[in-house]
């Protein structure tokens, strides 16, 4: 089953989530950024300290 499917058979239970995220000191809703501090944000890339003992850094490595 693609995502595609996927999205589309659970859209009933789906929610909207709001993520945040550390700006100068402070924790702030993205969806309240400008559009363009929006943008910076979504071209943010996760990176994985090396030696890093994180199961998870797989994922994120750039």
């Amino acid at each position: 089953m693609s995502d595609k499917d996927i999205l589309e058979r659970y859209r009933d239970e789906r929610t909207r989530c709001t993520v945040y995220t550390r700006v100068m000191g402070y924790h702030r809703p993205v969806e309240t950024f400008n559009a363009g501090k929006q943008g910076e944000f979504h071209d943010r890339v996760h990176f994985v300290e090396p030696g890093c003992p994180c199961e998870c850094g797989e994922q994120y490595q750039a």
